[in-house]
């Protein structure tokens, strides 16, 4: 398998609805913990879905003041918190202006949220703005080449497959790739709740994001994300350090059908996966974790649960699905990212987050569901999908490193 052009993840850095790192994170995950909470932070009663995953806690990285960090917009607070601890992990964070340090974002809102915030504080004139990549670069002083890549829900996997492709080429000695999201806004709120997509599970916030059940009636939005170092396996078993998986294949295509509603056409979503999982030399390779992009939405599910049966045949009875949505929500550009995690977990731990608040799956999702409680189980292929609004479909390969 190995062609001497292996990817690792060494370092990673998060803050989402679950945790502050990776280590609560995959606790909660597997605990089947649900971080979804009822807004109180702006006045929610006219809103159709009142509830969201939130961000409980990021901290302010130990080389920037409290008081400072503070005061700058969530979205830069988060992804600073992430890099910098993906970094430490790594062992890169004292180096770092030694090396080649490229940056791959995964975010799509900085312009609206600007634009909201500035609103709301009654400013009509829109000041200029310096782009988020070049706030954060400046700070982490990554001196490598750095992008945002904007891709709706599939933000992250395609920030990781550039950030690959970066290390393997040699652009870049280390590269921090990862996707987030703060958009928890009355903005958001409106616009997803006026498309009929959000749950209405209001006084139930635990039990409102359903991936697969019969019940579900829609996406419980959240916000967080994560930040990823990828190195060249051959010099991280030169460094000696720890190694989190192999990204081992990525496969991506569009549906060019419609802004928000799936494809009726199965064709590219089914060409993404299998392009992934060439790419990983894994098309005769058992998948030991499928992490879906299920978002709960009645005809999202059942379009995957298709797309997933056709691609795995007889194995979709046998290979285990879990819907980790179901505890984080769907943070939007950062939803990649955190699945990501949940096979970063799977991996790690052996064991299989669960799909909670799946009483009785849809008969037209036949997978093999993971239901309320985590199961232990030899993993060593992970394989996550993210199909984001208007039809771009993403699938990303992760093999226990070797």
């Amino acid at each position: 398998m190995s062609d001497g052009n292996e990817v690792w993840i060494t370092g990673v850095g998060t803050a989402n609805p679950l945790g502050s790192s990776f280590q609560e994170t995959a606790d909660n995950l597997l605990a089947g913990r649900s971080g979804i909470v009822r807004v109180t932070d702006f006045d929610a009663s006219n809103h159709r879905c009142q509830i969201a995953g939130r961000v409980p806690h990021c901290p302010a990285p130990p080389e920037l003041a409290e008081a400072e960090f503070v005061q700058l917009p969530p979205i830069e607070r988060l992804f600073l918190w992430c890099c910098t601890q993906a970094l430490r992990e790594a062992g890169w964070w004292e180096r770092r202006s030694e090396v080649r340090l490229g940056l791959v974002l995964g975010y799509g809102g900085e312009w609206p949220l600007f634009w909201e915030a500035n609103r709301h504080r009654g400013e009509l004139a829109q000041p200029a703005h310096e782009p988020l990549i070049e706030r954060v670069q400046r700070r982490l002083g990554a001196i490598g080449p750095a992008v945002t890549v904007s891709a709706a829900c599939a933000s992250g996997n395609h920030a990781l497959a550039v950030g690959r492709r970066w290390a393997q080429r040699g652009l870049v000695d280390v590269c921090l790739a990862g996707a987030g999201e703060m958009s928890v806004t009355p903005m958001t709120l409106a616009c997803f709740g006026n498309l009929g997509a959000l749950s209405r599970r209001n006084n139930e916030p635990a039990k409102a994001s359903r991936p697969f059940d019969k019940d579900r009636d829609g996406i419980v939005i959240s916000e967080g994300g994560a930040m990823f170092v990828l190195e060249r396996a051959a010099a991280a078993r030169r460094r000696g350090v720890r190694a989190y998986a192999e990204v081992a294949g990525f496969g991506a295509s569009s549906d060019a059908s419609h802004m928000v509603i799936p494809s009726r056409d199965p064709g590219p979503a089914i060409a993404a996966v299998r392009a992934a999982l060439r790419d990983a030399r894994a098309t005769s390779e058992p998948i030991d974790y499928l992490n879906p992009h299920a978002t709960g939405t009645p005809v999202g599910d059942v379009f995957e649960s298709q797309v997933l049966q056709m691609v795995l045949g007889e194995a979709a009875r046998t290979v285990p699905v879990s819907a980790t949505k179901s505890m984080t929500g769907h943070a939007l550009s950062g939803a990649a990212a955190l699945d990501a995690l949940a096979c970063l977990t799977a991996l790690e731990r052996q064991a299989i987050p669960p799909t909670i608040n799946l009483d009785e799956p849809s008969p037209e999702c036949a997978l093999c569901h993971v239901p309320h409680e985590a199961r232990e189980g030899r993993v060593r292929l992970a394989v996550s999908n993210s199909f984001g609004f208007g039809g771009s479909n993403t699938c990303l390969v992760l093999r226990k490193a070797a």
